[in-house]
């Protein structure tokens, strides 16, 4: 062991021999690879990082760090409100502030304790296997006087790192006993701030609902430094049940929220009437940057800038798609700027985004291939680059790809490395091609539905690179000569029942008939290649979706003395009844 890691392990594992070293250093390796480093506020994963502007959100900034300061007692600022309005940025800026902030002066421990920002697109994002394992990380990279605590509990429990493992396990003995440890020592010192993100993203309701009640207790908890947590998400039925239960209610401290000064009640809110000047300073702000790098481009007047202002409706997410569009660094920004000024000019209260994105895909040369190309980025499982998706959906639909998403700089991010996976900015994305109705062009009803289309690619490019056969041997050689594949077709193994379960029913014909196909022939062999390259695991996530399904008909055994069936027939059912006994004795 070198000396620089020698130095980076708590002060009394300097005594410990060799092997416990060994020991020590392999159970924190588990754990940093366990840990989602996309999920930290931070992250690379993240660019670009939204954060306020200074000069704007001053009130409500104001009043969280005041929040945050209330030593008296651990709360849960809920911060809530529609998509778009700048919830991510508010959570970014405030992370960033109390990352610059120090426990103790000159200590290198810093307040922000743990972030976790939720994300729909990403697997490992979008649900809390990994969220307490993710904290523990950071607790311990932070505060490195408890790192022995958590590979202490690992070394006992392995299981914990299981994202599948009971939730109140996992905070037990990755996040209380930490804590725990850390209480006298900062007992007088400024509150813990840990920021969770996007709660909402979380695509469980019923895992999304265990989770809050599970930080509750921990706010609850007597032998804990006083911590405090800000949590945003958009204003859901369910989460608002579950923040305003019996135990709940005391802890929460939600934004909006009404405060109250000279007699008079204000609103902290994020879409009170203070955005809309926060907007225009804003665009204000984008538009001199804009200029300084086109010395020729007009700057809009003072009343254009407020009627884009006003016309954003009070989301940031508005705003900024608006900059987007007009300064892609494709197009002639003073083109573009008219357009906005004219799409502001028609728009009504409540129909901001979607109309902004209905102008963006009109600009497109083919609109309804847009929306489609547009519709299947946002339903990915996990994101895809430009290469990955084009070869996924394959030569009829996958032919333009590129050309297609180019196109739609403004809404999703399109790397120039094409190795990068291509992503959507936003949610509202996703939220708009959900469902054609959504937009107004009318060329765009008959498309397609993602899920349909990814589901049939799925089975289709699986069916083309997975051999017919069940033999396991045979299949281990064609994989040794075939490599692991592409990730396309590691995609299509791990996700095609993700897609087939959200496909809209019935079915179409082409679906049906390509699942039909996968289900006789290759389930088998698929099987054992997710079985041989990416372990019992990844089968087993897979399957947990197919069982979804319902849709294995098994048939009765009187089925296989039919002499009508042919033997290839009977075999395909065989084949479905081993699997599906198989899947049954797992579940």
């Amino acid at each position: 062991m070198d000396q620089c890691q020698y130095f980076h392990l708590p002060p009394h594992s300097r005594f410990l021999t060799s092997s416990a070293v060994r020991d020590y250093e392999g159970t924190w390796e588990k754990l940093s690879q366990v840990a989602v480093k996309g999920a930290e506020y931070d992250s690379r994963e993240r660019q670009p990082h939204p954060q306020c502007l200074e000069g704007t959100r001053v009130d409500l900034l104001n009043y969280i760090y005041e929040s945050l300061y209330d030593r008296e007692k651990n709360r849960l600022i809920w911060l809530h409100g529609t998509a778009g309005v700048g919830k991510s940025a508010v959570a970014f800026t405030v992370a960033e502030r109390m990352r610059g902030l120090k426990v103790t002066e000159g200590s290198k421990e810093r307040r922000l304790a743990g972030t976790f920002f939720f994300s729909r697109k990403h697997t490992k994002r979008r649900t809390a296997g990994f969220f307490f394992a993710t904290l523990a990380y950071q607790i311990a990279s932070n505060f490195t006087s408890v790192r022995e605590d958590v590979n202490e509990a690992i070394k006992g429990n392995p299981a914990l790192l299981d994202p599948d493992k009971s939730l109140r396990d996992q905070m037990e003995a990755l996040f209380l006993r930490p804590l725990r440890r850390l209480h006298f020592r900062l007992c007088e010192r400024p509150p813990l701030v840990f920021v969770v993100d996007a709660l909402d993203e979380c695509t469980s309701e019923s895992e999304l609902a265990d989770l809050i009640s599970l930080l509750g207790q921990a706010l609850r908890e007597p032998d804990l430094p006083v911590i405090h947590i800000l949590l945003t998400s958009r204003s859901e039925d369910h989460i608002r049940k579950a923040m305003q239960t019996k135990d709940m209610r005391p802890l929460v401290c939600e934004i909006p929220v009404k405060t109250f000064g000279e007699g008079v009640a204000a609103t902290i809110s994020l879409d009170g009437v203070d955005v809309d000047n926060d907007i225009y300073i804003f665009l204000q702000h984008s538009f001199r940057e804009l200029q300084s790098r086109h010395c020729n481009f007009p700057q809009p007047t003072e009343d254009e800038l407020a009627r884009l202002a006003s016309r954003a409706g009070r989301r940031f997410i508005v705003a900024s798609t608006m900059m987007k569009f007009v300064d892609d660094g494709y197009n002639d920004p003073h083109s573009r700027l008219q357009l906005m000024l004219e799409l502001t000019s028609d728009l009504l209260p409540g129909t901001e985004v979607y109309k902004l994105y209905d102008l963006i895909l009109s600009t497109c040369t083919q609109s309804a291939r847009a929306f489609l190309h547009l519709s299947v980025v946002a339903a990915l499982a996990d994101p895809l680059p430009l290469s990955q998706i084009s070869e996924l959906l394959g030569p009829g639909q996958g032919r333009d790809v590129e050309t297609v998403l180019v196109q739609l700089r403004s809404v999703m991010d399109v790397p120039t490395d094409s190795t990068l996976p291509v992503t959507i900015y936003h949610s509202s994305v996703r939220d708009y091609v959900s469902d054609p109705s959504n937009c107004s062009l009318p060329e765009v009803q008959s498309i397609t539905p993602p899920h349909s289309l990814l589901a049939h690619s799925s089975l289709r490019l699986m069916m083309q690179n997975i051999p017919e056969s069940t033999a396991l041997l045979n299949s281990l050689s064609s994989f040794e000569r075939k490599g692991r594949g592409s990730d396309a077709l590691n995609y299509a193994c791990h996700n095609w029942a993700f897609h087939l379960l959200r496909a809209p029913k019935p079915w179409d014909d082409t679906l049906d008939h390509t699942s039909t196909l996968f289900w006789n022939n290759y389930l088998l062999s698929w099987l054992e290649r997710q079985w041989c390259l990416k372990g019992l695991r990844s089968c087993l996530i897979v399957l947990s979706e197919g069982q979804k399904l319902k849709t294995l008909e098994v048939c009765s055994f009187n089925d296989f003395r039919e002499p009508s069936l042919t033997y290839a027939h009977r075999s395909s059912r065989v084949g479905s009844r081993r699997f599906y006994l198989w899947s049954q004795a797992i579940f």
